[in-house]
């Protein structure tokens, strides 16, 4: 920057507006209003690795959490490094609703975009 000063980082994980809307909509139905939403990777699906989403009424001590609008979102430390630069947000269409992860690691995914291969 022309003061001298790096830029600021990239976060590590975003979540959009409507899914943190979703995700505090989603606990109130639940009755757990104070729950966040626990996003990870774990190894299989059809292209190595998958998304898991689970509600979770607080975090673990080494989660980055994350303040969505109402909602909180949780990451592990490892699959933080495979949800690096990545944007968590809620989609609607006429197939249903669910969350869907825009990952810039993913070099390749299923059709349902619920499991990606990195390069």
């Amino acid at each position: 920057m022309p003061d001298g000063t790096a830029p600021p980082a990239p976060a590590p994980f975003r979540v959009t507006a409507r899914a943190g809307a979703e995700i505090a909509a989603i606990a109130a139905r639940q009755g757990r209003p104070g729950a966040g939403l626990r996003v990870g990777v774990v190894a299989g699906g059809c292209s190595g690795f998958q998304y898991t989403f689970d509600l979770e009424d607080s975090p673990r001590p080494d989660d980055l959490v994350i303040e969505a609008g109402p909602a909180r979102v949780f990451v592990d430390p490892v699959s933080l490094e495979l949800l690096a630069g990545a944007e968590l947000d809620w989609t609607e269409a006429l197939i249903g609703a669910h969350f869907a992860v825009r990952n810039p690691q993913a070099v390749s995914g299923c059709g349902c975009g619920a499991s990606f291969s990195l390069g």
